[in-house]
């Protein structure tokens, strides 16, 4: 039995230079970005760089509290199981599972590699 396809539906830059980097994207792509101010503080700017056809993503600056990244997402209908399953195929949680105060889940992994990536699923439906 297959498994079906978990789709890459987001990306995340982080990074200590916020300016420069959505300088360099917009220059470079022609992506816009919107501040989204997170729960927590800091700067989150919000592009829909993909358009029709491909994925959106943000510019999170890390104020210089973390090494500068670029990981994609891969939306998943369960974080903690598909932490479970990819600790058993060799990766590493890096963020365990957390849920945001909007109701977005996610965690951060090593692929066996050492290569980065993020796992999420989107807040529950409101009836």
């Amino acid at each position: 039995m297959s498994r079906p396809t978990t789709p890459v539906t987001w990306f995340e830059i982080g990074t200590d230079r916020p300016d420069d980097a959505e300088r360099f994207y917009g220059e470079l792509f022609g992506w816009t970005f919107e501040e989204q101010a997170p729960a927590n503080g800091g700067s989150y700017r919000v592009t829909g760089a993909g358009g029709d056809t491909g994925i959106g993503g943000a510019i999170r600056a890390t104020d210089g509290t973390s090494p500068n990244y670029a990981v994609f997402y891969a939306e998943v209908t369960d974080v903690a199981e598909t932490c479970r399953r990819a600790e058993a195929a060799g990766a590493q949680v890096l963020v365990p599972a957390r849920t945001t105060p909007a109701g977005l889940t996610l965690a951060h992994l090593l692929d066996p590699a050492g290569n980065h990536l993020g796992v999420f699923a989107p807040p529950p439906q409101q009836p």
